[in-house]
This record gives C-alpha cells, structure tokens and sequence, in this order.
C-alpha cells in the first residue's frame, strides 16, 4: 500500500483567504465570554501567518471585521477593535522584520481616528517587504466593496475618464479594494460554516473553497497544510472543459 501524502509537501497556493471563524463557540465551550475566544483567534492569526510564510504562500487575506460586525453588542466591537490595536503593537516589528507586508481593505470612513493612524502606519512600515502580503479584511463587506466600486465606475463615466462600453470584468475589477493582487485561489472557512458570509464575492468567482470544522482558535500550521493538501487535489478549470495550471 502506498503511504499516506504529506500535506507538508503540496504545493501551496499563491493567495490563500480566511474567514477566520468559531472564537465565539470556542470560548463558549471553555465557560469563558466571546472576547477571550477572540484573543485566543489573535494567537491563531499569529500562527498561521507565520505558517503561510513557511508554505510558500505569496498573500494570505483574513476576514478581521465585517460592516456587519457592528450589530453585535458594543462591548464585543470595542474588544475586536482593541485587539487589532494589541495586535499590531505588539507584532508590527515582527512582520517587517520577516518580509511580510501589511494592507488592509474595507471601508476606513467613520473609523476611530487612532485606528486609522494604526492601518496608515503598518502600511507605510512594511510597504517595502516582499515576502508575504498580509491583506486584512477590516470593516469590510464584500457586497459594499462592489457598490464602492460601482460608484467610482460611475463617476469615472460621468467624468469622461472611461467609456460605458469598455466596462468589463478586468476593468471593473481594477475598482475593487483587491485591484492589485490576483483573486484568491484557496479560500477556507473554520468552524463549519458553509457560506461567504459576503466575504470576497467577486473575487471568489472561480476560488476552491475548503471548509473544516476546526474552530478558528485551534487553527494552526497543520490545518493550513491539511486544507492545502485538499486545494491540489482539485482540478481548475474556470469555466472550461479542461484543467488549468496555476
């Protein structure tokens, strides 16, 4: 009989995308309130952006906060939002001493103003690194990504900088938060959840989709191996008869 494969040994896909999900069921299950799971979802970032970097993985997005994260009760909000600070603070230096760059998308109006001076401060210290891009998804939905994007199309129109005609999937896709990195070729969902939860709609077009009933604090360098090893054993055709390299 052959031997098992290594998941440590597929080939990693370029973009990788998260919706990094269950803090609040892990906490739930320990006794403990929905903002520790959340501290706990910080330590399982760390990993796994440590993990991407390690595979080979040239961008890897998560879903830090949605625009529809703002119904929850404002106490939950007000962690999440100190935990972005925490996690920046403490691992900014980090991250530009391994080579990994930081952007962030989504819809920075109406943020905090020292929230924003933290984005703009990550992004211009690791503007230069190469190694990894870090895109993290904050105060982002994927439908008000494409209605931002509609709207600057529409402008551009109006203003005479393009022609109606000449509006198709590339050049609307240059509207898009994502406009200079390639759609992700892997996305996975922790926690068992089988839907986007409007998370990267347009990209995810042709995207794999892996989803693990992992809970998103226990996600570490395996569970990112295991679901690689899934991605390569699928065939991407994007639309055609035939599978495509990537």
């Amino acid at each position: 009989m052959a031997p098992a494969p290594n998941p440590a040994s597929a080939k990693a896909p370029r973009h990788v995308a998260i919706i990094m999900d269950g803090n609040g069921r892990w906490a739930k299950q320990r006794g403990r309130p929905r903002t520790f799971g959340h501290a706990e979802g910080v330590e399982a970032l760390r990993r796994t952006v440590e993990a991407a970097g390690e595979l080979g993985v040239q961008y890897l997005t998560v879903f830090g906060f949605s625009t529809e994260n703002w119904r929850r009760p404002a106490e939950e909000v007000s962690a999440l939002f100190d935990l972005l600070r925490l996690y920046v603070a403490r691992d900014l230096d980090k991250l530009v001493k391994e080579g990994v760059r930081v952007r962030v998308i989504g819809e920075r109006e109406g943020l905090q103003a020292d929230i924003g001076q933290i984005i703009e401060n990550a992004e211009a210290k690791t503007r230069f690194n190469d190694k990894l891009n870090l895109i993290i998804a904050f105060n982002y939905g994927g439908q008000d990504e494409i209605a931002r994007a509609t709207r600057r199309v529409v402008a551009d129109v109006a203003a005479g900088k393009i022609k109606a005609d000449d509006i198709n999937p590339d050049t609307f896709g240059a509207y898009l938060d994502t406009a200079e990195w390639p759609a992700p070729d892997l996305l996975i969902r922790t926690s068992c959840e089988y839907r986007l939860s409007n998370f990267m709609l347009w990209q995810a077009a042709y995207t794999e989709l892996v989803f693990t009933d992992t809970l998103w604090p226990d996600f570490d360098k395996r569970a990112l191996e295991n679901a690689i090893a899934e991605y390569n054993k699928r065939e991407r055709r994007f639309g055609g008869t035939e599978a495509v390299a990537t």
